[in-house]
Parts: structure tokens; sequence; C-alpha cells
């Protein structure tokens, strides 16, 4: 919901940042694996009940994610760095919730596996449509930058990003956060598939 008014005001400070990371040694893809392997700690950081070092892990796992894409845009996007960036980006908003899972079963564990439930709807309407869009060559002016369709929501990643730092900050209310963010990913899975097949449908239609 937020991620097309952050992303225009958020690029210009991330452009300038990436300047200094712009060196033959480092490439996108090398910084999309960094990105990955801090973000890989956050799981058993959130299973020790750290969570002041998981949500270091989770801030620069995200900053990194908009660093790689910066230096992707100085050199040239390519579609082999827009599938390692987009599957390791869904691994990792997996693995947050598995670590609050780990923290206290008990306590988490349905909460936990509704959200992790609700991801798979908004990863698997998001990714279905970008495949489709490309096939049918349509564009999002809204995100033109990205190396793929980019179907936007009411949980995006700037949303995403907001719910795990409010998990760490305020673990004690993970359960409650999970349940109501998961049902604002249905709202948003429903509005994709909709949207998504009358999309796909007008294109056929305008291509008979």
């Amino acid at each position: 919901m937020f991620d097309s008014y952050l992303h225009p005001r958020i690029k210009p400070a991330l452009n300038r940042l990436v300047s200094v990371f712009d060196k033959p040694a480092i490439t996108p893809d090398r910084l999309t694996l960094a990105g990955f392997a801090i973000g890989v700690l956050a799981l058993p950081f959130l299973a020790l009940q750290w969570y002041l070092p998981a949500l270091v892990a989770i801030v620069f796992n995200r900053l990194l994610d908009g660093l790689d894409g910066a230096l992707a845009r100085r050199r040239g996007l390519t579609d082999a760095g827009g599938f390692l960036d987009i599957t390791l980006d869904f691994l990792f908003y997996a693995l947050v919730p598995f670590g609050f899972i780990l923290a206290d079963p008990v306590q988490n564990a349905l909460a936990g596996a509704w959200l992790l439930f609700s991801f798979i709807g908004t990863g698997s309407s998001f990714l279905a449509f970008a495949a489709l869009a490309h096939k049918h060559d349509i564009t999002n002016p809204g995100y033109a930058h990205k190396s793929f369709y980019y179907l936007g929501g009411l949980t995006e990643g700037s949303e995403t990003l907001l719910l795990f730092v409010l998990g760490c900050l305020f673990p004690g209310g993970f359960v409650w956060l999970a349940w109501g963010f998961g049902a604002l990913c249905w709202l948003t899975t429903f509005n994709r598939v909709w949207g998504g097949y009358k999309t796909l449908k007008r294109q056929e239609k305008s291509a008979d």
C-alpha cells in the first residue's frame, strides 16, 4: 500500500549510498546474497528470543535489498538478478514468522502458521500475475524500475517490514499482529486474484 509512495522518495538516497558499493568486486547479486545471509541470522536470533539482534538483522537485510536494486539499475537490470532477488526475498519473509514460532511455540504457533498461510496467498498471486504480465507485455508505470511486474496491494514490502519491526519491539504482541496482518494479506490476495483475472481477460479479448 505504501510502497508506491515510499519508493520514489527512498530511491534517491539509495542511489547516493550505493555509489560507495559501486566497485568491481561488488555486484548486485553479491549484495543480494550478503543481504540474505544477514537476514537468515534473524531465524536463530528470534528462536533464542534475542529480539534486538533479530531486528538489526531484519533491517540490514532490507537495506541491502534496496541497495542491490540500486546497484543493478546503475549497471543494468538482469533477469537472473531479478529472479535471485525475489526468490530470496520470499524465503526471508517466511523465515521471520517461523522464527517467532520457534521463540514460543505454545503461544505463537497458530498465529504464525496463519501468517505463513497468508503469505502463500500474497506471494502466489503476486508471482503468478508477474509471469503472465510479462507474457502479455503488460507494463506497470508505478514500478517501472522493477525487473518484473510488481503487483501492489494492502500488504507490500513496507507493511511487512513494519510488522517484523513491531514484532521484535513488542514480541508479546506477535499473536495479535500476526492475526491482524494475515487478515489484511487475504484482502490483498482476493484483490490481486480478482484484479489480475479481470486484467488478463481484457488482454485476451483485446487480442481477439
